[in-house]
């Protein structure tokens, strides 16, 4: 009765009023088992655990960094690559998560940029600078044979012969010199022509070539500004005696000199053009024979692979103006029944005509 009456009384103290209606019990969180005495806490903070897709989502950062980084110079490139897989490793290895899939990933192609373009191609070949070489640097090389034949329609006058000329023996022997293609372009020549057929140009089409200077060298900044002036008298002298009708300078450099020389020194300047000089320009005067004028003076373009300072269609317009003249006066002479030798004179060889058959 007694133990019965206690848990009557304990069960009323607990959830029952004295009017005997249910009273509602104050929550807590302990409860009759005293769930907290069981939670486990430790004496040291713990370190939170990171979600696999969240350690994703920071490598996936670190490789857009990398990749971005890695534009800047080609040396970055190798060290993020490496951290990149410490990176990984350290991913894979961190306790109690799986490691992430790997998803195949293509590199991202950057801009092409001054420095990566040059990681990544081949660079090209630095021209070397150019300063004057004495005549002894080249003298193994054979001088270039002249050209010429009396009454030509077009005398060619070049800087001086090329290295890969002076070895062939021909004028204008180097693959990227356009001598040869602006000729046939330009109408001078009915067909194309090949520098093996330098000395056949006066008996076959009329024109013929020489150069203001003799000697051969790599370009014209090993030549002297004296050499080029020097060959100044020389070239009057080879028009003077062989009396084409027109000379051909190939290269404002060329006529800047002989400009200099016959001006007493004072640059052409502003009054310098392409084309058609002034008739008082004419080359090769000569006071024993009235009769002729002188050679008419067409300063051309350079056709050497170096220059360039015109691009091809410039060059091709200024070639085109003096071949329409050549095509006139082959024209005009085929009327007249003229050839472009006289009494049977060859071609010219290293300045020394060759002997008039009896």
């Amino acid at each position: 009765m007694v133990s019965e009456q206690q848990e009557l009384d304990t069960q009323q103290g607990a959830g029952h009023d004295a009017r005997g209606t249910e009273s509602p019990a104050t929550a807590t969180f302990k409860g009759r088992l005293h769930l907290k005495d069981f939670m486990f806490s430790s004496p040291e903070p713990t370190q939170l655990r990171r979600s696999p897709r969240l350690l994703r989502h920071t490598s996936t950062v670190t490789v857009s960094e990398t990749v971005t980084s890695s534009r800047t110079s080609s040396a970055t490139i190798s060290s993020t690559s490496s951290s990149l897989a410490k990176t990984t490793i350290v991913t894979r290895s961190s306790p109690g998560s799986k490691p992430p899939r790997a998803k195949p990933q293509t590199p991202a192609s950057p801009s092409p940029s001054p420095s990566s373009s040059s990681a990544s191609s081949p660079r090209k070949r630095k021209r070397q600078s150019s300063s004057y070489a004495p005549p002894s640097t080249y003298a193994h090389l054979p001088p270039l044979r002249d050209a010429i034949a009396p009454n030509l329609l077009v005398l060619f006058v070049g800087l001086n012969p090329g290295i890969q000329t002076a070895r062939s023996g021909h004028a204008y022997a180097h693959p990227s010199n356009l001598f040869w293609k602006l000729l046939f372009s330009s109408g001078i020549t009915p067909r194309p022509c090949t520098p093996q057929e330098d000395q056949l140009m006066p008996e076959l089409f009329g024109t013929g070539h020489t150069n203001i200077v003799g000697r051969p060298s790599r370009n014209g900044a090993e030549l002297s500004r004296q050499e080029m002036d020097d060959g100044v008298a020389v070239l009057e002298e080879k028009i003077r005696r062989w009396k084409p009708e027109t000379a051909c300078i190939v290269g404002k450099s060329i006529w800047e000199s002989i400009w200099r020389v016959r001006h007493g020194g004072r640059a052409v300047g502003a009054d310098f053009k392409y084309g058609w000089q002034d008739e008082t320009e004419n080359m090769g005067l000569d006071d024993d024979d009235p009769g002729w004028k002188g050679a008419r003076v067409f300063v051309a373009s350079s056709t050497s692979g170096l220059a360039a300072s015109l691009s091809r269609a410039e060059k091709q317009a200024i070639w085109n103006e003096l071949g329409a003249f050549v095509k006139k006066r082959r024209a005009e002479r085929a009327l007249e029944g003229e050839k472009p030798e006289e009494n049977g004179q060859k071609p010219e060889e290293n300045g020394v005509p060759a002997p008039t058959p009896p």
